[in-house]
């Protein structure tokens, strides 16, 4: 069987959940089948590996026109393959293509829904109307559907009636036992100063309405002074998010000390001696289809504060691995709370709750490092997608 997985990220040029899915399921899927994967980007070196560099186009083309131009040179080069695999709307354009093209069953992966981010139309202006026009085609006319998370599968069928529930599979993300584990090593502390002997709350994700971020800054005014707090800060998705998230860092950091901010992609080992250092990693997403990065806290033996929405409490267990903050959201899309202030307040109040109990902080890490090497593996993610390829294939 020959698959064609396409998808954006891979590496080395990977900067989400959905880029670090691509390069595991690859990984587990080589042995098992013949996989070629098509990348946006530079040329690779991996075999089987192609890269396509989206179009240059007049100045002010919508960007995602130029991922478009990419997905036509991707759709083409699929002649041959017994199955695509599209993952987000940046390479669902291809996979449809190559599905009314060459007739070959096109599966779905979707690790985020078009409708349910309206705050992408700040980033992407009428290139947010595209995405979403991309993805619905795509879904629709998909010969299965793979949902990160129950949470997400139920968004789905909410999203888009049309889907034949029965085409919609749950493949939970996994997660590399080995790359995330603990690491008591201190580079990343003496790197940017941070004081091993003061608590440490750590956020790590991009700076985009999706992530909260805001929220947990507003939030950190009244954690326990004693604690530091870490924004790992991916790229921000719009110049007016930038500002707003520089203003409340500069804010908060004239009100307490400890406050670090560090921005753009670090090494997997920095990453690692964080999440392990950290005596809590928080995650108050407002829109969380399932949130690999709870994953990665949770193998490096760190307790878990995070938002009771999406797929998150299918990962984090509440009591158990961490504490789950409830929210009542709009439903709009936006995910907005609709009382923020009383989001703010539960999620300092439950962080400052295990700050107060270094023992139940403790138990709740070892639980969490449990839970994730023995419920959570790539290697189970790739045998169900498999599988999936197979009975699209009739092959069950």
């Amino acid at each position: 069987m020959r698959v064609d997985l396409l998808t954006k990220e891979y590496p080395p040029e990977v900067y989400g959940g959905a880029g670090v899915h691509a390069r595991e399921l690859a990984r587990e899927l080589r042995p098992r089948l013949d996989l070629r994967v098509r990348c946006f980007g530079e040329p690779r070196d991996e075999a089987g590996v192609t890269a396509y560099r989206e179009p240059v186009l007049a100045a002010g083309a919508n960007p995602a026109l130029r991922a478009l131009g990419a997905n036509v040179e991707m759709a083409a080069d699929c002649a041959g393959a017994d199955v695509v695999h599209s993952h987000t709307w940046y390479a669902n354009a291809a996979g449809h293509l190559a599905k009314v093209l060459h007739g070959t069953p096109h599966v779905v992966t979707l690790h985020s829904l078009e409708p349910l981010r309206p705050w992408k139309a700040e980033q992407l202006g009428g290139g947010y109307a595209l995405s979403s026009l991309v993805e619905r085609a795509a879904v629709e006319s998909a010969d299965a559907v793979i949902a990160v998370s129950e949470g997400m599968r139920r968004d789905v069928l909410t999203v888009y009636p049309t889907v034949d529930p029965d085409r919609v599979r749950v493949v939970h993300n996994g997660i590399d036992p080995t790359a995330y584990r603990p690491d008591r090593g201190t580079e990343a502390l003496d790197r940017f100063g941070i004081d091993p002997a003061r608590p440490i709350v750590l956020f790590v994700g991009r700076v985009t309405r999706q992530k909260g971020l805001p929220q947990l800054m507003r939030a950190a005014f009244e954690l326990d002074p004693a604690a530091q707090l870490v924004l790992c800060c991916g790229q921000p998705d719009t110049p007016e998010i930038a500002e707003e998230t520089a203003a409340l860092v500069a804010e908060l950091s004239r009100t307490r000390s400890g406050v670090f901010r560090i921005d753009g992609m670090l090494e997997p080992t920095l990453v690692r001696q964080l999440m392990t250092w950290a005596t809590i990693f928080v995650c108050p997403s407002l829109y969380e289809p399932m949130g690999i990065v709870n994953l990665e806290a949770m193998a490096c033996g760190t307790a878990v504060v995070a938002t009771a929405t999406g797929g998150i409490p299918e990962v984090v267990e509440d009591g158990v691995t961490g504490l789950l903050v409830p929210i009542e959201q709009e439903q709009d899309g936006s995910g907005t709370p609709l009382d923020p202030e009383r989001f703010t307040k539960d999620l300092a109040a439950a962080v400052n709750t295990l700050l107060g109990d270094p023992e139940l902080v403790r138990t709740m890490g070892a639980a969490g490092r449990s839970r994730a090497v023995e419920q959570f593996s790539w290697r189970r993610a790739a045998e169900r997608t498999h599988e999936i390829y197979r009975s699209v294939l009739g092959r069950d």
